[in-house]
């Protein structure tokens, strides 16, 4: 198998495991800051027990620190805008929001990555707006702020896909993954007292959200980001973007099954989920067939 193939069906997996992410977003009862920092702080716990984490500390740059450490905080913010999506729409409405990566990511990624805008991205990126228009148009009034920061978290998302994609290099992505989420740790102990009063932030979570967040922290996070880091060496940021509007799908079905919530959207926002999924499949095809890279449109 070539590492290209490889490296798809990793970021496929990876999409499989992020669908859980805003179920369990959804089914555990804390505010979305106080999930973001407790899956962040989990995450860092774990890393900082493992030796080549401290050893790939050791063999990186104080430049690529930093610049990890940056991403790191581009990364808390999207999970805390993400997480307020499935707080004030649901989780159908906030993965289908993700969809808009390949969007911000068709703008962004030539411009961090130093290289000309490609015609097809900016195609395929567009495509995917009249599905989202439709999922728009399938919701409720009251989730539209939810679809709001939805696509406040997608931006997020797209910069530091991006950004990982341009300086993952042969770094370890233990290391990365350590070090980019205890910078989400840092900030998000800073940002949590400011917007939550301390007799919420403060109080420790149950056992079934303890577990929730366990499972969030370990399975859905630090195992599918370490992953993703070494498929991106492979992968341009455009195309894991596309990849990950599969996480829809398994959100919607997952949501459907364990939550109910097809009876809180119309046939509209489904059908706009399917457009999404032509997009996704379409692009795929397309590198299967092994079209060149179209005429750039600087």
């Amino acid at each position: 198998m070539s590492p290209h193939s490889r490296s798809l069906l990793q970021i496929h997996f990876c999409v499989v495991l992020w669908g859980f992410t805003a179920i369990l977003g959804k089914l555990i009862s804390l505010p979305a800051a106080t999930l973001v920092w407790w899956r962040v702080v989990l995450v860092t716990g774990a890393l900082l027990l493992v030796a080549r984490f401290w050893k790939g500390v050791r063999g990186l740059s104080s430049r690529l620190f930093w610049i990890y450490a940056g991403i790191g905080v581009v990364v808390a913010l999207h999970w805390l805008t993400f997480y307020g999506s499935v707080k004030l729409a649901n989780a159908s409405v906030a993965a289908t929001c993700m969809a808009l990566i390949p969007v911000f990511v068709a703008f962004i990624e030539p411009w961090v990555a130093k290289r000309p805008f490609d015609a097809r991205e900016l195609v395929f990126g567009f495509a995917v707006i009249p599905g989202v228009a439709l999922v728009v148009g399938g919701t409720p009034g009251g989730m539209r702020l939810g679809i709001a920061v939805g696509a406040l978290s997608a931006l997020l998302a797209g910069v530091f896909g991006s950004l990982n994609k341009r300086f993952i290099g042969e770094s370890d992505a233990l290391t990365v993954t350590g070090i980019e989420m205890g910078a989400g740790a840092i900030v998000m102990s800073l940002v949590v007292p400011l917007m939550l009063p301390a007799a919420v932030w403060m109080t420790l979570p149950d056992s079934r959200d303890a577990t929730y967040l366990v499972l969030l922290a370990l399975g859905c996070t630090l195992l599918p980001f370490a992953l993703s880091l070494v498929a991106l060496r492979h992968l341009s940021a455009f195309t894991t973007a596309l990849a990950v509007n599969m996480e829809p799908v398994y959100a919607i079905v997952l949501a459907i099954l364990l939550l109910g919530e097809q009876r809180e959207l119309d046939p509209a926002f489904y059908l706009g989920v399917a457009i999404i999924l032509a997009v996704v499949f379409g692009h795929s095809l397309l590198q299967r067939w092994g079209l060149p890279r179209s005429t750039t449109v600087v």
